[in-house]
């Protein structure tokens, strides 16, 4: 037989007794202060400014109204493989290896930036600047 002052089995003996009206001792480990239907969110225990929040403090949480869109990438958001195809086309009647590869090199690093036409301004920027270099030996060749 067990006296008053014996805690249940299972329990620990060091922690503070159960005060909890109509609870007997076997339901003591099942249900926290907390979990009663009737609590509301300023019954809470005390807790001091660094203690972490619960799991129930996530329940309070509401979710966005309507979900984000999938982010589209817009020219402005290409500058730098713009500016290599510009630096292309340039490339073809003004001196293609100066356009040529800083046409490639912006269209480089446009592409390792995430820009999808970042590779097709390095591709341009390379046919552009082969003839680009044909165009001008086969102008100059024509007027000597």
């Amino acid at each position: 037989m067990t006296s008053a002052q014996d805690p249940p089995p299972g329990k620990d003996p060091d922690a503070p007794p159960d005060d909890t009206p109509g609870a007997s001792p076997d339901d003591a480990s099942a249900a926290s202060p907390g979990d009663a239907p009737d609590a509301s969110p300023g019954d809470e225990p005390d807790a001091s400014p660094g203690d972490e929040p619960d799991a129930r403090d996530d329940a309070w949480t509401l979710p966005s109204p309507r979900p984000r869109p999938p982010y589209r990438m817009r020219v402005t958001d290409q500058v730098l493989s713009v500016v290599g195809l510009v630096c292309a086309a340039v490339s073809v009647l003004f001196s293609p290896v100066l356009f040529g590869l800083a046409g490639i090199v912006l269209g480089i690093v446009g592409h390792t930036k995430g820009e999808p036409l970042g590779k097709w301004a390095a591709v341009a920027a390379g046919v552009g600047m082969i003839i680009g270099t044909i165009l001008s030996a086969v102008l100059e060749s024509l007027l000597s």
